[in-house]
């Protein structure tokens, strides 16, 4: 199936899956995207396991940034080993919300023999998103045992924790409490 139909034929589950009080939820609170369908993530997930995994497809995916599902399922295709951290880079840094952020780092960066490194090039970034996407990525790693301890590494969590918004502040905590 070509990459294009692939994508519409996507849309269109995404358009079954639709749950309008949830996109409503996310439009209110301010969600980035103009196509929401307020998928869930398990459902997004479901949609992705019926796809045929490809670095292209996921490209294609990730470049529609209106679609917040679009972006979702995104990392779930994207073959790890097929990922080089240059575009590991370039994606972490094109993240536009914590929810994607999250889903990005959960299911696709975290796998990454280059995720160590990968964390310490996103905290030479000053964005708060590039920040974000940093610790939650560090936090996966340090939780699935893919972390190699640096002693530095407590200290600048530490130091982080006494400017850092509300919304950093849980990951940065439960990164301390497990390192």
């Amino acid at each position: 199936m070509e990459i294009d139909e692939t994508l519409r034929d996507t849309r269109k589950q995404f358009y079954a899956y639709r749950n309008g009080i949830i996109a409503d939820t996310l439009r209110r609170n301010g969600d980035p995207h103009k196509m929401i369908m307020g998928c869930q993530l398990t459902d997004v997930a479901t949609i992705a396991r019926g796809l045929e995994p490809g670095k292209e497809l996921a490209q294609a995916f990730w470049q529609d940034r209106d679609s917040r599902e679009c972006r979702m399922i995104a990392p779930m295709l994207y073959p790890p080993a097929e990922m080089e951290i240059d575009t590991a880079l370039a994606w972490s840094l094109d993240v536009e919300d914590n929810e994607i952020a999250d889903v990005l780092c959960h299911r696709l960066l975290r796998r990454l023999d280059c995720a160590q490194d990968l964390v310490k090039q996103l905290l030479s970034h000053e964005g708060r998103q590039a920040r974000y996407t940093a610790y939650r990525l560090l936090l996966n790693i340090i939780i699935t045992g893919n972390y190699e301890p640096s002693d530095g590494m407590r200290a600048i969590v530490e130091q982080e924790l006494d400017t850092a918004p509300g919304d950093l502040k849980p990951i940065l905590n439960s990164i301390l409490e497990e390192i």
